[in-house]
């Protein structure tokens, strides 16, 4: 059952404009370690996809040029970085 509540938490997150890059992506990643150490596979790759598709407007423009890229090999060192 936690895990089921720890999948929903991180599928409900949204990016505010109070939020920065850093505090929400950190947010992502201590649900996503959550998840793992009970036990369940969560691969990092979601957390990219979430960023790149909850990422506040001012912020396309600097991950449009990424798009070019193969997304499934897009790290999320690269996605903090570029942000």
């Amino acid at each position: 059952m936690q895990v089921l509540n720890l999948m929903r938490e991180f599928k409900l997150q949204r990016m505010n404009e109070s939020n920065k890059i850093k505090e929400y992506s950190y947010k992502l990643l201590s649900i996503a370690n959550k998840i793992k150490l009970l036990g369940v596979d969560f691969a990092y790759f979601r957390i990219v996809e979430k960023i790149l598709v909850t990422i506040l407007e001012r912020y396309e423009t600097t991950i449009a040029s990424s798009n070019s890229k193969d997304l499934s090999k897009i790290t999320l060192a690269y996605v903090l970085h570029a942000l």
